[in-house]
C-alpha cells in the first residue's frame, strides 16, 4: 500500500519584514503525512510567520509553498478570529458558499469539537477553552484540512489545554470520510510537554528548520540546552 501524500510541501521561502529584518530564509519542509505535526523554536524563530504564509496571509519574497488540501489558520487569542455573536451563526459564516441547509453541518461541527447543543449559545457565554474549541470547528466547517494551530493553548488554564489538544489529536487519528482527505495539523507551541503526544516535531533555528524528530526526543534534546534557548 502507499503511503499517504504529503499535505504540505514548502521550498525556499524568505520573507523580509519591513524594515528589513529576516524571519525565514531558504525555509524548506514538508510534513511527512498526515497527523498531528508540531513546531518549536525561540521568540523571532519565524514560526508564526511561517504558518501564516502557508494560510496566505503574508506573500514570500521568494520560494514555492505546495498545499494538497485546504488550510487554516487558528490563532492563540480565539477572541482575535471569532466574528459573531452566538456559536451557531458563527459557523454559519464559514460555510463554504453554496452550502444546502446549514443547521445539519452547524450541529455536526459542534459535535466534532465536543460543543453539541452550543449552536444557540453567545459566545461571550463561553470560556476560553470552548471559544478555541469554536475556532477549530469554524476551520472544521469551511472544509479546511490542514490546521495552522499557533499555539493554540498558550492562553488557556491546564484542563483546558490538554482538552484542546486532546481533541486534535482525536482529530487527526479519526479516519478519513469516502469524500474527504485525513485530516493534519501543524502546531507552533512553546510548551515542551505537548510535544509528547504528536506524531513529529522539529526545532525552527533562525528562519530554517531542522529535522523531523519524536516529540519526546526533541522535548529531551530542548530541555538539555542552557537556559532561556528552548522554546520561548
Amino acid at each position: 500500500m502507499n503511503a499517504p501524500a504529503s499535505p504540505l510541501r514548502v521550498e525556499g521561502l524568505r520573507f523580509r519584514w519591513p524594515n528589513g529584518t529576516p524571519a525565514l530564509d531558504n525555509c524548506s519542509l514538508e510534513l511527512p503525512g498526515p497527523g498531528l505535526w508540531m513546531l518549536v523554536g525561540g521568540n523571532g524563530s519565524g514560526k508564526s510567520t511561517l504558518l501564516r504564509l502557508i494560510a496566505g496571509l503574508l506573500e514570500p519574497e521568494a520560494g514555492k509553498i505546495f498545499c494538497q488540501v485546504p488550510p487554516a489558520l487558528v490563532f492563540q487569542n480565539p477572541d482575535h478570529q471569532l466574528l459573531l455573536p452566538g456559536c451557531g451563526s458563527e459557523l454559519c459564516f464559514h460555510l463554504p458558499k453554496g452550502q444546502g441547509p446549514r443547521q445539519a453541518p452547524v450541529e455536526a461541527a459542534l459535535a466534532q469539537v465536543g460543543l453539541a447543543g452550543f449552536a444557540s449559545r453567545p459566545i461571550h457565554s463561553l470560556s476560553g477553552g470552548q471559544k478555541q474549541r469554536l475556532a477549530i470547528a469554524s476551520a472544521l466547517i469551511s472544509g479546511a484540512r490542514l490546521l495552522l494551530l499557533d499555539e493554540p493553548t498558550a492562553l488557556l488554564d491546564p484542563e483546558s489545554q490538554g482538552e484542546v489538544l486532546a481533541l486534535i489529536r482525536q482529530l487527526c487519528n479519526n479516519p478519513p470520510g469516502e469524500s474527504s482527505p485525513p485530516l493534519s495539523a501543524l502546531w507552533v507551541t512553546h510548551r515542551l510537554e505537548e510535544l509528547e503526544l504528536c506524531d513529529g516535531a522539529l526545532r525552527l533555528e533562525r528562519g530554517r528548520p531542522g529535522r523531523w524528530q519524536k516529540g519526546p526526543a526533541l522535548r529531551l534534546e530542548l530541555e538539555g540546552l542552557p537556559r532561556g534557548r528552548a522554546t520561548g
